[in-house]
């Protein structure tokens, strides 16, 4: 019996923060995937391998993580004072779905860097030595985003001695800055709380601190959950009932910030809202083994994506957590000891991270001006990926 023969898509495989994933230029893909619609999930969804009944992506680019299993399609951007659009495709692992309902701010540090390799970035905009600014729009959320990335000789430096907890190896730094995460004119708090009550049928009542900035953001006390807040990976994720009683939680909460009507939309809504939850600092071993004492941070927290906790912090959980430490009364900000601070460092699974906001209150409404944290990216390959020329 003949078969279809498989297409090559020129790609390239890059790391970002504490995320892998697969970074496409819109003109590369085949017509048809240019536009958005079942062509374009289909050929993601075969380049990265899902869905995978057996939960490995084996037959295609994922790593079997959400942290891994990720896709970014970039083209020449058609706003104004902006240099490349952003496109953000969260892959399900074991379901034929791409999210495309948020961003990931992790993969955002690679985003620069592929936009100068691509040719995507005005010439007379990338220095040959020094500091190359990229104005990335980030289509899934329409917002700005500004990536600060290194060049030497004309080239993008990808090699530097900035350690990133989660990150095994140094690399150069690219500062990021999240320009009015959250527009003035849209509810940070979405509803209209800075703490509320969630209950959520069968599981309790939980203080929560529910936020838009970054990404939707669901924080809620460890100790009110019965844990500790310096829980590792194996704490959380060797429990199928702690992870349902998670995601249990994440619906119910999407309901009450107005993301879905129906705690059964939650399934086709998997990468937002996030669900996080903090406690005061306490010293803990990251997953690397390394010691993190009281003194090294403000507070614990602990986040899931994809409903596993992640084995880092998601970038855009990031944003939201400096946002919610910057705000008195939050539980982040509680959790942090409370007061006006423009920046936390807090404990993650794999290490610490600092991240910094500018917020403030105008006519009883909070806005922030903008969040800043340093991330890392490199090129990983580059080349080609394979698919079966009719999978799309």
């Amino acid at each position: 019996m003949a078969h279809v023969p498989q297409v090559k898509i020129p790609a390239t495989y890059m790391r970002g923060g504490t995320s892998k994933g697969v970074f496409f230029n819109l003109t590369d893909l085949p017509e048809r995937c240019q536009v958005a619609g079942a062509a374009r999930d289909n050929m993601l969804l075969r380049v990265i391998g899902s869905p995978d009944p057996y939960g490995k992506q084996t037959d295609g680019m994922g790593g079997a993580t959400s942290s891994t299993s990720k896709t970014v399609i970039l083209a020449k951007s058609e706003k104004a004072d902006h240099d490349v659009d952003y496109l953000f495709g969260q892959v399900s692992i074991d379901k034929a779905f791409v999210d495309w309902s948020g961003n990931c701010g992790n993969l955002t540090a690679a985003v620069g860097s592929f936009a100068i390799y691509s040719g995507l970035v005005a010439a007379e905009r990338v220095p040959e030595n020094g500091v190359a600014t990229v104005r990335i729009w980030q289509a899934n959320i329409n917002k700005t985003i500004i990536a600060k990335v290194p060049m030497v000789n004309g080239d993008v430096q990808e090699t530097g001695d900035f350690e990133l907890d989660g990150v095994t190896f140094p690399a150069a730094e690219v500062p990021v800055e999240f320009v009015a995460p959250v527009d003035p004119n849209e509810a940070m708090f979405p509803t209209g709380n800075i703490v509320d009550e969630l209950h959520v049928p069968d599981v309790g009542t939980f203080q929560a601190t529910m936020i838009t900035a970054g990404i939707p953001t669901i924080f809620l006390n460890a100790e009110e959950l019965g844990f500790s807040g310096s829980e590792l990976q194996d704490d959380i994720n060797n429990s199928d009932e702690i992870l349902n009683r998670f995601e249990t939680i994440r619906a119910y909460g999407a309901i009450k910030m107005g993301l879905i009507n129906d705690v059964a939309e939650a399934v086709s809504r998997q990468h937002t809202p996030k669900v996080a939850f903090v406690a005061p600092a306490k010293a803990y071993k990251a997953s690397s083994g390394k010691n993190v004492s009281v003194n090294d941070i403000d507070l614990n927290v602990r986040a899931l994506s994809m409903g596993k906790l992640h084995h880092a912090m998601m970038g855009t959980a990031a944003v939201a957590i400096g946002t919610a430490g910057a705000i008195p009364g939050t539980l982040v900000n509680i959790a942090a000891g409370g007061g006006e601070r423009q920046f936390v460092t807090f404990g993650h699974p794999s290490g610490t991270l600092k991240v910094g906001a500018q917020a403030s209150c105008v006519d009883d409404r909070w806005q922030v001006d903008k969040a800043i944290m340093s991330r890392s990216a490199r090129i990983l390959m580059e080349g080609w990926v394979r698919i079966p020329g009719d999978c799309f």
